[in-house]
């Protein structure tokens, strides 16, 4: 059901003074949401901060040159002073980090702009659109509502934001929408190739290294139904590389043929481990991840438990087990 805007218009419009957020560990939905809207409220006059709290992925430096997006540190009174809140890509408050016990304190109007299954009540407006194949969509949505401009800036966040949900037009999630709107976009200005050479093709030594080792680990259980590797605390010192290069290797556990069901779980430097799951058509993987307190999409999810390596993989390898019958 397409979403009704005019709440969002009318919060648009009595505010001056907006404060934008993303989920921890961002990704290009995250990060090209926060700064296409930051763009438009911008373009009308707005005043907009933002924030991310947890550490920038160096990886997406082209997106943010200028540094605008600062990391949150609590206790945050430096963001006080803004007329609303809007969370981009997720409405869970384990996705917010530290920034959500600060925003628990806030009396300002709040609004939540997302796509995911998984959702906690934030005490905010809710624009949530679990069909949207990403949430740079719903923000395009957004700012037509507003009639705001649509920069050249904005145009190439959105489309990195939506190509890269949907595994650059691979993933089920894709519809003819969806080329309907990356066509809007490159008539705006979108730079399909540079895009995605700045996302896939600038890869360190360090991630390939790191690579490396999932792939070494790489183990099929489950009568080959179930692929699944890990990465410890120590690779990231042995390979030179850092947290986020994890980002996407996932996908090589359930490339192997015959798996239904892809598993990569990572000790964390802070303690606990964050299990990413990826799945076929056979298999809703975000009901498996909140068992564990996490969630994200049918395909795609993620969660962490506060436990050991070897318990976590125990816990959820019994789950998806039962999840396949």
């Amino acid at each position: 059901m397409p979403i009704d805007w005019t709440p969002f218009v009318e919060l648009v419009r009595r505010s001056q003074r907006f404060l934008l957020t993303t989920h921890v560990r961002p990704d290009p939905d995250g990060l090209g949401s926060q700064l296409g809207l930051a763009d438009a409220l911008e373009g009308m006059g707005k005043q907009v901060r933002m924030v991310i709290a947890s550490a920038w992925p160096p990886r997406y430096d082209f997106l943010d040159p200028d540094k605008r997006i600062q990391r949150f540190q609590p206790p945050g009174n430096q963001y006080r002073d803004v007329d609303a809140v809007v969370i981009l890509d997720t409405a869970t408050w384990n996705q917010l980090g530290d920034f959500g016990p600060f925003l628990k304190t806030l009396t300002c109007a709040k609004a939540v702009i997302d796509h995911h299954l998984s959702w906690d009540d934030l005490s905010a407006l809710r624009f949530v659109d679990t069909a949207s194949e990403s949430t740079g969509r719903l923000v395009y949505e957004a700012i037509q509502a507003l009639d705001g401009p649509l920069s050249t800036k904005a145009a190439n966040f959105l489309f990195a934001a939506m190509a890269t949900d949907t595994g650059w037009f691979r993933h089920q999630n894709t519809v003819p929408a969806t080329f309907a709107l990356a066509e809007k976009l490159v008539a705006a200005g979108a730079k399909p190739t540079w895009l995605y050479e700045q996302i896939y093709e600038r890869n360190p030594p360090a991630k390939l290294k790191l690579m490396g080792t999932v792939l070494l680990r790489l183990r099929v259980v489950e009568d080959g139904k179930v692929a699944l590797s890990d990465i410890r605390v120590e690779d990231y010192a042995a390979t030179g590389a850092i947290p986020q290069d994890s980002e996407d290797l996932v996908n090589y556990c359930r490339s192997v043929d015959g798996v239904d069901v892809g598993l990569l779980f990572m000790e964390q430097p802070a303690g606990g481990v964050k299990v990413s799951f990826r799945s076929r058509e056979n298999v809703d993987v975000a009901k498996i991840a909140e068992q564990f307190g996490g969630g994200g999409h049918r395909l795609a999810s993620g969660a962490t438990l506060q436990t050991t390596l070897a318990d976590a993989e125990r816990r959820v390898l019994a789950a998806v087990g039962a999840a396949l019958g």
